[in-house]
């Protein structure tokens, strides 16, 4: 595959992570997304299923920067961080 083939489907892909779609279905069901323990449940019960997730070393405040919700998805990772668990790590899909 060319690096131009990966180029398209990367701007194709809506969501890279497990927070960026935590929080895209969040705001879909008109939830809080900023509670990190529902999130940890979120993972949990991805971790229980049969999707291939692998562990992803997000920066939180590269990825956030040019949202509105930056600030408040920056709080949200170093919550998050401040875990070793793995329900509080961050996957790709």
């Amino acid at each position: 595959m060319s690096n131009l083939a990966l180029d398209n489907i990367r701007k194709k892909v809506a969501y890279q992570n497990t927070v960026d779609i935590w929080i895209a279905m969040c705001q879909e069901q008109d939830t809080d997304w900023n509670n990190t323990e529902t999130y940890r449940k979120f993972i949990a019960y991805l971790l229980k299923t049969s999707l291939t997730m692998k562990k992803f070393p997000l920066c939180i405040k590269e990825s956030g920067g040019n949202f509105e919700r930056g600030h408040d998805k920056t709080e949200f990772g170093e919550k998050l961080s401040e875990s070793n668990d793995e329900n509080s790590a961050v996957y790709t899909i």
